[in-house]
């Protein structure tokens, strides 16, 4: 493979694109630099030739030609990439750091934001002792485009599915861009270094600032990012713990994370009365990440973050302060005074908007060609759910799910996580069952598509939902591969950005949701889409059984320690009696009960 051209330190940014569709030009305006160093993007997917589409195969491993197919070679695309197009109408300008502030950042990758246009760049992270080449980087990156662009696009809606593109940076920009926010880093995060050595990134637009439609500059934006998880309970029949039926799986880690320390309490959140499509169990759960928001919840006003999480030692800031700075948004007339019921009414007005955002949406993709039917296989409600819980002790019966619209995202994410057709715990064997045959056949992984690429023909292998296991590695691969892309799914962001329509603004141009004093134009977006590592389903799977095991003692601790409490309680309600002597030869009989004592004195 040709190596990467390398940058002068001080040279222009450039957009390397892969995907045959020209440059943005608003990485080119934002980038400040002259046309040059391009990478090369025959280059850039070289690997593109290695396995296009599914491999071909091995018909004795892969009957009926399903699958990806084992022991063959790739066939060619029916999509070729072609070469990028550079943008010839970039400025002369050098890119400065000081325009850049930091962002956020997660386990992988840190994001920095633009400060005037609606753009961030993400870099990937390592640990200290773990460097990639430019090269690996390059690819890395690449992937995630490919990926969201032919997989997570198709099934979630081109509208909701932002992909960006790889831009080498000037390494001495990065270098000094890293200087720069290192400072704003929570402690937590810095156990992982920003690349500084390759130069590359990506651009994408800064969803928290999202202006779909050209909104005017001076009118501000409030943008809620919900990272919403796993909406279903396991279905499958290979599940051996009988608490995973009941329980689902976020309401169960809670309890690892808080005994871990990396939460102070637990959540009442819980995603199953989210995805419900319940109006009454939206909104306990979103008013659930509102009181506790851990790192499910992040509120942020022109960009900037309001309210949230930047580490486990609390949130960013209280509700009171959130509702002065949501005020202006759902009460413009300022006619509500402050104190407590301020903040409730903006909350409950906060709410009620997402929610309504939430069921909305037109979106087609092609999610529909999965038929994995119109919700959630098992139960509905999951019992640890504070919702649940309270109305079990009401008596009363938890409200069914209404069914999510099926142009909504929320129902289009929870159908994309419900390719996890196993369960971790009937994922694991196949997994096993691919890893020998790699380690007999090393050099079939790229023909597998492990590591991509992930193009048309791989994204056709996804919607093949047979569960009967024919025993060949075809089978294990396609269900491996679903189990990456639903695991992407539940780890997903949802970024709800809002703007005050002004008097004019017709409802047919745009969608608008309204509220009790205003209205809003907003769009939908989905972040965090890079596929799950391969090489990760170990770890979920130990994972798995850790939460499950720590759940299920902590639920039989608390029954231990309920038995003396109402043995207590009853204990106090027993006199016993004890025969003692007295000078005058009577008899007095003394109490040790706990709650009185009393004498009698027979004649």
């Amino acid at each position: 493979m040709v190596p990467a051209p390398k940058m002068a330190a001080g040279s222009s940014a450039a957009v390397v694109n892969g995907g045959g569709v020209g440059t943005n030009p608003e990485v080119a305006r934002l980038c400040h630099g002259s046309p040059g160093a391009w990478l090369p993007a025959a280059r850039a997917y070289e690997s593109g030739r290695l396995g296009r589409a599914g491999a071909a195969g091995d018909r004795r491993s892969c009957p009926g030609g399903r699958g990806w197919y084992p022991g063959g070679r790739a066939a060619p695309s029916s999509r070729p990439r072609e070469a990028p197009r550079p943008h010839r109408g970039m400025d002369e300008e050098k890119i400065d750091e000081n325009e850049w502030g930091y962002h956020g950042e997660g386990n992988k990758s840190l994001v920095v934001a633009h400060a005037q246009r609606c753009v961030v760049l993400r870099f990937l992270k390592f640990p200290p002792n773990r460097k990639k080449t430019p090269e690996e980087i390059f690819q890395h990156l690449q992937s995630i485009v490919d990926f969201g662009k032919n997989v997570m696009k198709e099934f979630l809606g081109e509208n909701y599915v932002h992909c960006g593109e790889v831009v080498q940076l000037p390494l001495d920009f990065v270098k000094q861009l890293c200087l720069k926010v290192q400072s704003e880093r929570p402690e937590s995060r810095c156990d992982k270094d920003l690349d500084t050595l390759s130069g590359y990134a990506l651009c994408l637009p800064n969803l928290a600032r999202l202006q779909t439609y050209h909104f005017a500059e001076h009118r501000p934006i409030l943008c809620v990012e919900i990272k919403p998880k796993c909406g279903f309970i396991p279905f499958s029949s290979d599940v051996t713990h009988e608490m995973k039926h009941k329980v689902c799986r976020y309401c169960m880690h809670q309890h690892l994370k808080v005994a871990t320390g990396k939460w102070k309490q637990i959540s009442k959140y819980c995603p199953l009365d989210l995805y419900s499509g319940n109006k009454q169990r939206m909104h306990f759960a979103l008013k659930s990440l509102l009181q506790e928001a851990q790192n499910n919840l992040k509120i942020f006003k022109n960009g900037e973050l309001i309210y949230g999480c930047t580490d486990a030692r609390g949130p960013v800031a209280d509700r009171r302060e959130l509702a002065r700075h949501l005020k202006p948004f759902f009460f413009p007339s300022n006619g509500l005074a402050g104190g407590p019921n301020c903040t409730r009414a903006v909350i409950r007005e906060l709410v009620r908007v997402i929610t309504r955002v939430l069921l909305s949406g037109s979106d087609k993709g092609r999610v529909g060609a999965l038929r994995l039917g119109p919700g959630p296989q098992g139960p509905h409600v999951c019992e640890a759910s504070p919702f649940s819980r309270t109305l079990r002790r009401q008596g009363k019966n938890s409200p069914e799910c209404s069914g999510l619209p099926k142009g909504c995202l929320l129902y289009k994410t929870l159908q994309v996580q419900m390719l996890d057709l196993l369960d971790i715990e009937g994922l694991y064997p196949l997994y096993r069952r691919v890893e020998r045959y790699l380690e007999e056949f090393p050099e079939e992984r790229k023909t597998l598509q492990i590591d991509g690429p992930y193009d048309e023909a791989f994204y056709q292998k996804l919607l093949d939902l047979s569960t009967e296991d024919d025993g060949t590695v075809a089978f294990a691969l396609t269900k491996v591969q679903q189990y990456r892309v639903a695991m992407t799914a539940k780890d997903c962001s949802i970024m709800i950005a809002l703007s005050p329509c002004l008097q004019d603004t017709r409802s047919d141009q745009r969608p608008i949701v309204p509220s009790s004093r205003s209205r809003f134009t907003f769009s939908v977006s989905v972040l965090d889409l890079d596929l799950k590592p391969y090489e990760s389903i170990p770890h979920q799977y130990k994972l798995d059984g850790k939460i499950v095991n720590y759940y299920s003692k902590t639920l039989h601790a608390k029954d231990t320690a309920v038995m003396p409490t109402r043995f207590k309680e009853s204990e106090d309600c027993t006199l016993v009696l004890h025969k003692v002597g007295l000078p005058l030869g009577d008899t007095q009989w003394k109490s040790t009960g706990n709650i009185f004592q009393d004498k009698e004195c027979p004649t």
